[in-house]
């Protein structure tokens, strides 16, 4: 017999009683009486569970009758936990087992001590429950954590069980990753999680929940789509919600590095403002730049999307015009300025509210990058290209969004959002590149791209959705216009070296040209949807939308006539005029079967589509008509709440793209010239899915499993005709009728607690692919696989220590049937650790290291390692430790490396690029917190 105060486990019982897992019923029967120790009274009501003794899950649960006996037939034969529990009395727990048989296991009477006189003998300690379940919802109480003074919510996020994140401050819940963390229900600097995470003061909150976020329309209708998001929100304490906080930061280092950051926030009940801005060039690009644009961007083409629309993007400069976009993923260095302001409110009894953004900033990325190129063109010939780019690229945007949401009645609701976004670049970019055919020389070529562009957006959107009188029928209308203008000018000049068969020098290429882009695309997206219950667990969704998308590009190319710098000469071959127009009907329906644990989605989407394209100089003309299919189907079982197994089909046409059928000749690489082939007919894919999980509250154990298998027919490949004597190679599409392309991914992941309080993670994916493409006429089939292994140790005390390492080996092969004899097949790992120590007198050291090897392969001779490690020590002052002081050390062996290999087709690649190497910085930051009327205490 033992006694313990355990209102947690009481807690998690009442509230996982719906989700109960009963063994196989047998003859086992479990019987007993509860009474007070000392009066021998007997407990009416008390509550009494019986848990399995291996991961404490809840078998059943019952109350105490009138006098105080309880009873629980058909148990099956185990290891059990009895769990008593009353009012201002201890709670009793028995372990207990059902084998044998003997059928009928008698507890007798059950005494339970009342906590007063228990704490006249002992002092006795109690937590609060940290975990509710609530529906679909999981739910931590923040007050049950310890919580260093001036953490973030990112700190406290690193002790709720089920939830991991990383050193670049990625979440992952129950083995998948968080991709949306709200503020009260609301969004807060549109969707970056890390907004929240890194700069909202952990004191703060009041609860996390972690649920699966469904869609608008699910949320509206109550009918699942199957389309759902992994979502935290953070709910603030009543007292926090009036008041600001904020952060300042300043750190200089060596080489010239800094980094500043200023954040402001203000709540007010329903309102909230905040300001944020940032000043870096050690790769941090700023909060929320990531994000870069949504409403365009990627290349200059057109692209067929899942409703059987037509989408034409158009990036800076055109594909013509290599443009830069903003990004930045480790290659060169960077330097960033980046502001925001953000608004929201509610108001009229909450029947309505505004959600406003506003982001500014300027990003220039300079560097170089060297790559070597083996493109197998036959058992015997091989290309191999050598080229080394300089680049210098300046990006500055504005960006301005907001959300107004209207409740018109208990009914019906309207939803009002605009987004517009300006941006100004500037590209510089230079090329050296040597080609050899095995080892004779082959071609050398010296390019430079200039690029002067600007881009305007600007997209709305009118939501508006009724339920009307039968339960389960609605209505919801949405209207999507759209505008997108890109202008830009620059410079093309390339000088070719092309060399005989014995490498003496054949012939030289001069190019010199004047570029000028001109683009505009005006689209109105348009959807109407019907919902019908046909039974009570069986219903219909049912959408028609009319998209319409009219674009212009204008494009000309001029060269001089008299080399007095004047580009007075058109090149007609070089220049067009397109006016695009397309309209396209797309309908579907989607049929809903929940019922109990069971949930089906089936149906399927078509759309019909009608495409005209006109070179206005020329006036050539290109229709193409034509039909996408999208069939779908999901089906999901919920064994409980912390577990379900999810299988999905999705099938879809792949249209060719402009590009392959009629492309815009583009010389940009004057060695690699497209072609267009009319006669290209769609491919169509079919992708099965499926997933599982599991995850055990008490035991803090998840897993995930899942895998995708895809398989397309009549493929769309590329046939590269490359000259052996000068190197140049026209690109053409073709169908393989006879072909069949396919791809997989699956993957394990599981973690639980071990112990001394260790959080162990395993997981292990694989991947490959099979597909084709055409060289020199010849069929090449390339077959890629990748499989990888990983294993992760890690813990976090309190004010102490937090640890964690992890070691994943991989293996990848690519191989080819053009020179099976020749391939990219190697082994690699990656071990990486991290710790952080508190130490007496407010100091923390911490450090973090990765090693990174891939070994040689047959086509790259040599193995590549890099160690990164940094470190720091850090000191806190002041009551609240507002104020820290710091000094960190990045890249301390200085072998920072840019690396990375890739595969494609019959062409190996590898590169090496200029990024951020070793500094060192000091840093000096202030946290401000006067919420609730006064300053904040943890």
């Amino acid at each position: 017999m033992k006694y313990t105060i355990t209102a947690l486990v009481m807690l998690l019982i009442s509230s996982l009683s719906v989700f109960a897992q009963t063994p196989s019923p047998t003859n086992y029967t479990a019987k007993g009486i509860v009474a007070d120790t000392a009066s021998n009274v007997k407990l009416e009501n008390a509550s009494v569970s019986i848990l399995q003794a291996k991961d404490s899950v809840l078998v059943t649960y019952a109350r105490a009758a009138q006098d105080g006996s309880f009873h629980f037939p058909k148990l099956a034969a185990g290891s059990y936990i009895l769990l008593v529990a009353y009012p201002e009395y201890a709670d009793y727990v028995e372990q207990f087992k059902l084998e044998g048989t003997k059928t009928d296991y008698n507890f007798n009477t059950v005494k339970l001590s009342l906590k007063s006189r228990l704490l006249q003998e002992v002092m006795v300690k109690g937590t609060a429950a940290q975990i509710k379940i609530k529906g679909d919802t999981t739910e931590y109480d923040a007050k049950t954590y310890s919580i260093q003074p001036n953490a973030k919510v990112e700190d406290l996020l690193k002790q709720l069980q089920g939830i991991q994140v990383d050193k670049d401050g990625k979440i992952t819940a129950q083995g998948e990753t968080v991709s949306k963390v709200l503020v009260d229900g609301e969004e807060f600097f549109g969707d970056d999680p890390t907004l929240v995470t890194k700069n909202l003061r952990a004191d703060m909150v009041d609860k996390v929940q972690l649920y699966d976020k469904k869609s608008d329309q699910a949320t509206f209708t109550g009918i699942d789509d199957g389309q759902k998001t992994k979502t935290l929100n953070i709910k603030l304490k009543e007292d926090k919600k009036s008041g600001s906080f904020g952060k300042a930061q300043a750190a200089v280092g060596t080489r010239g590095f800094n980094q500043s950051e200023l954040m402001f926030n203000t709540f007010k009940g329903k309102q909230k403002f905040s300001a944020y801005g940032t000043l870096s060039n050690t790769g941090k690009t700023g909060l929320g730049w990531t994000d870069n644009d949504k409403y365009g961007g990627g290349s200059d083409n057109v692209t067929y999307g899942d409703d059987g629309s037509v989408s034409i993007f158009f990036s800076g400069g055109g594909d013509d015009l290599d443009s830069f976009d903003g990004r930045y993923s480790g290659q060169g260095l960077p330097t960033a300025r980046t502001g925001g302001l953000h608004y929201d409110t509610k108001w009229n009894d909450d029947k309505e509210s505004i959600n406003g953004n506003y982001k500014i900033g300027s990003i220039e990325v300079e560097g170089t990058n060297n790559s070597i190129n083996v493109n197998n063109l036959s058992p015997t010939l091989s290309q191999t290209t050598l080229s080394d780019q300089k680049f210098d690229n300046y990006l500055f945007r504005q960006k301005l969004d907001g959300t107004y949401n209207l409740k018109i009645d208990t009914t019906s609701n309207l939803k009002l959002t605009f987004g517009g976004t300006l941006k100004e670049s500037d590209t510089r970019q230079n090329f050296n590149s040597v080609s050899r055919r095995n080892d004779t020389l082959q071609n050398d070529n010296v390019r430079e791209l200039t690029t002067d562009g600007s881009q305007k957006l600007f997209n709305a959107s009118i939501f508006y959705n009724k339920k009307l009188k039968k339960k389960g029928r609605t209505f919801s209308v949405n209207i999507a216009p759209s505008v997108t203008r890109n202008n830009a000018d620059g410079f093309l000049k390339s000088i070719i070296n092309y060399y005989d068969r014995t490498g003496a020098l054949d012939s030289t290429t001069n190019i010199d040209q004047y570029k000028v882009n001109d683009l505009e695309s005006v689209v109105l997206n348009s959807n109407i949807t019907y919902t019908e219950p046909i039974t009570k667990d069986f219903s219909v969704v049912v959408n028609y939308g009319v998209n319409i998308n009219n674009a212009t590009a204008n494009r000309r190319t001029f060269e001089q006539t008299l080399g007095n710098g004047s580009y007075n000469r058109q090149i007609d071959s070089l220049s067009s005029d397109f006016k695009l127009n397309q309209l396209s009907n797309q309908a579907g329906a989607m049929f809903n079967y929940k019922k109990g644990k069971t949930t089906l989605n089936f149906g399927t989407r078509a759309a019909i589509v009608n495409f005209e394209q006109v070179n206005r100089i020329n006036n050539m003309r290109f229709d193409r008509n034509f039909t996408n299919w999208f069939p779908q189907a999901t089906w999901q079982y919920r064994f409980s709440q912390q577990k379900s197994l999810r299988l999905s089909y999705n099938g879809n046409t792949t249209q060719p793209t402009i590009d392959q059928v009629q492309p815009i000749r583009i010389n940009n690489d004057p060695l690699n010239i497209t072609l267009g082939n009319p006669d290209l007919d769609p491919s169509f894919t079919h992708r099965f899915n499926f997933s599982a999980n599991s995850y055990k509250v008490l035991a803090d154990e998840w897993m995930n499993l899942y895998g995708s298998y895809s398989l397309t027919t009549n493929p769309i490949v590329t046939n590269v005709l490359t000259d052996t004597i000068t190197g140049r190679s026209v690109i053409q599409s073709f169908n393989l009728p006879n072909r069949k392309t396919n791809n997989f991914y699956g993957g394990l992941w599981y973690n639980r607690k071990i112990f001394w309080g260790l959080n162990a993670g395993l997981n292990g994916n694989i991947n490959g692919q099979t597909y084709y493409n055409m060289v020199n006429n010849q069929e090449n089939r390339t077959k890629a696989y990748s499989y990888s292994l990983g294993v992760s140790l890690s813990k976090y005390a309190t004010k102490k220590y937090d640890v964690r390492v992890d070691f994943r080996p991989s293996y990848n092969t690519n191989e080819t049937s053009l020179n099976p004899d020749l391939n990219s097949n190697g082994r690699a790992y990656n071990l990486s650790g991290s710790f952080n120590v508190y130490l007496p007198f407010k100091f923390q050291v911490g450090s973090d290291i990765e090693h990174e090897y891939q070994a040689a392969t047959q086509t790259f001779a040599d193995p590549f390692r890099r160690t990164i490690w940094n470190a720091s020590i850090a000191k806190t002052f002041m009551k609240q430790d507002n104020l820290r002081l710091s000094l960190t050390v990045n890249d301390l062996l200085n072998q920072n490396t840019g690396f990375s290999r890739s595969a494609n087709n019959n062409v190996i690649y590898q590169n090496t690029y200029t990024t951020i190497r070793r500094y060192f910085m000091f840093s000096i930051s202030y946290d401000f917190n006067h919420m609730g009327g006064g300053v904040a205490k943890n």
